[in-house]
């Protein structure tokens, strides 16, 4: 893997930085208008269907939800530590704290998908493949079509985020790979991973708003 390289097209490492940080800052920018539409609607259901939203929050395993952020703020932690160590020129730990952040993301969606495999079970689906358990319907009167909204949007959005997770996970892992190689990065070139973990910020700050949304009402 050949050591960075400024373009062609630049004319100075300052500008070609700066065009790499303008460009993730513009597609942190629409990644922002996407979920602020998902916010949006998920306000107006809530305004119209109040009471069945906040039964259908109770029906969620408020721990696992709580423990996913844990894990996520954990996992920013780790990933600003790896900035930190190319711009200190601590080579050797920005593999270190890759590797964290990955084992944070894998964690994350392991919790996901037990999540969901009990809402599987549950009946708790989207749209029309709704049809909440007896014994949560008598606990927590989710037999309504709010309640029906709430779970469609349950899982469009922590599907959208997971997704989101999932391709944080490839970013950072392209990044580890990149540490490894000797010279990489440094406290002169390190731009790269500097936005590889701008972006795995984008996934935990869009998980920090989700979370009490879905989870604590």
């Amino acid at each position: 893997m050949p050591a960075p390289k400024l373009a062609d097209h630049f004319s100075t490492w300052e500008v070609q930085d700066a065009s790499m940080r303008f460009g993730m800052w513009a597609f942190l920018g629409q990644e922002l208008m996407l979920f602020a539409g998902l916010f949006g609607l998920y306000a107006s259901y809530r305004y119209m269907y109040g009471a069945d939203f906040e039964n259908a929050i109770s029906a969620n395993d408020w721990r696992l939800g709580s423990g996913n952020t844990l894990i996520l703020l954990s996992s920013s932690f780790t990933a600003a530590l790896a900035v930190w160590s190319a711009r200190e020129n601590r080579t050797k730990l920005i593999p270190v704290m890759l590797v964290l952040t990955m084992l944070a993301g894998f964690a994350f969606m392991g919790i996901k998908a037990f999540e969901y495999h009990q809402h599987w079970e549950e009946g708790l689906l989207p749209g029309r493949f709704y049809h909440a358990d007896a014994e949560l319907v008598a606990k927590f009167g989710i037999a309504t079509f709010g309640a029906n909204r709430f779970f469609t949007l349950y899982w469009v959005m922590t599907g959208l985020h997971g997704l989101h997770v999932l391709v944080g996970i490839g970013v950072v892992g392209w990044c580890l790979r990149r540490s490894l190689q000797k010279g990489y990065y440094s406290s002169e070139h390190n731009v790269g991973l500097e936005l590889g973990m701008l972006y795995w910020h984008l996934v935990d700050v869009m998980w920090i708003f989700i979370w009490p949304l879905l989870y604590l009402g």
